[in-house]
């Protein structure tokens, strides 16, 4: 695994030193570039997929009672082995129980006996509670009537407004959903189409693309307004930044966070001013002189 790692390593090095912009046949660029990008997707593939197989295999050696390290020994004496057994036992109920913790309690239900089907001397002892997750996912379409009014004297037609967060024909929640879906889940825009036709969406794959490649101002503005507020959130910010590229291009991608927040700029640069422009959420500069400045 720790081959592997080098060999990405130098990959990534490789990646960042390639300019794109020094090949002067435009065919030959653009393919280069659709080529740089394929390689840095399955490297990205490849990282996951490694860290994946040590997390299973940390669950497969604690499952077979060797802890964390994959070749130790186990005790096969009797004693020893049914200690094993009870530590294993409790550690399990400790995890079942962090879980439950974690699990959001959405609603309660009363399951009843029929009283019929008991006997007469049965005694009512209380409830034992079971948890069960659930996902609901089901279309929520609504038909908005805007009251209208016309008046004479000005000429003009008062339509009633959308509640807040409506614009067009989608509500904010799918338009939620499909950022989630491409950027966390790694879908393809034509599968989260598929997916939502198949609940009962009816949207195009261009509509999609639209809002992921923030042609759609609505989200563009919600970002501003996220970053905004965890700027004022805060006496303190982090910042951080990371290669990366765009149509076959190296650029950074800064990360600017605080415990209550996170957002993310892609620059060309990060130099000083590019931070400065970060910090300030985009705003236009401003350069303030002073005595001392001008001294």
């Amino acid at each position: 695994m720790s081959g592997n790692q080098g060999g990405i390593n130098a990959v990534d090095e490789i990646l960042q030193k390639v300019d794109l912009a020094g090949i002067q046949d435009e065919r030959a660029r653009e393919c280069i570039g659709l080529l740089l990008n394929l390689i840095e997707s399955l490297t990205a593939d490849l990282r996951k997929a490694q860290a994946e197989i040590l997390y299973l295999r940390g669950q497969l050696n604690r499952r077979k009672g060797g802890g964390d390290k994959p070749n130790q020994p186990k005790d096969s004496s009797g004693p020893a082995s049914q200690s094993s057994e009870k530590e294993r036992a409790e550690t399990e109920q400790r995890t079942k129980r962090g879980k439950l913790d974690r699990v959001r309690i959405d609603r309660e239900e009363v399951l009843k006996l029929d009283r019929a089907s008991l006997p007469p001397d049965a005694q009512f002892k209380g409830y034992e509670d079971v948890v069960v997750q659930e996902l609901g996912f089901v279309t929520d379409n609504v038909r908005f009537r805007k009251e209208k009014y016309y008046a004479a004297s000005t000429g003009q037609t008062y339509l009633a407004p959308l509640p807040a967060g409506y614009r067009g024909e989608f509500g904010p929640n799918l338009k939620s959903l499909c950022l989630l879906f491409s950027h966390l889940c790694n879908m393809t825009e034509p599968k989260i189409a598929d997916l939502l036709d198949n609940m009962g969406i009816v949207i195009s794959s261009g509509q999609i693309s639209a809002w992921l490649s923030g042609a759609y101002p609505g989200l563009q503005e919600e970002k501003q307004a996220i970053v905004e507020a965890g700027l004022n959130s805060s006496a303190w910010q982090h910042m951080d930044d990371t290669g990366t590229r765009v149509n076959g291009e190296n650029q950074h991608c800064q990360v600017l966070c605080n415990p209550l927040y996170g957002a993310y700029f892609t620059t060309a640069r990060k130099d000083r001013l590019t931070i400065i422009d970060v910090l300030r959420n985009g705003r236009e500069r401003v350069f303030r002189f002073t005595e001392e400045a001008l001294g």
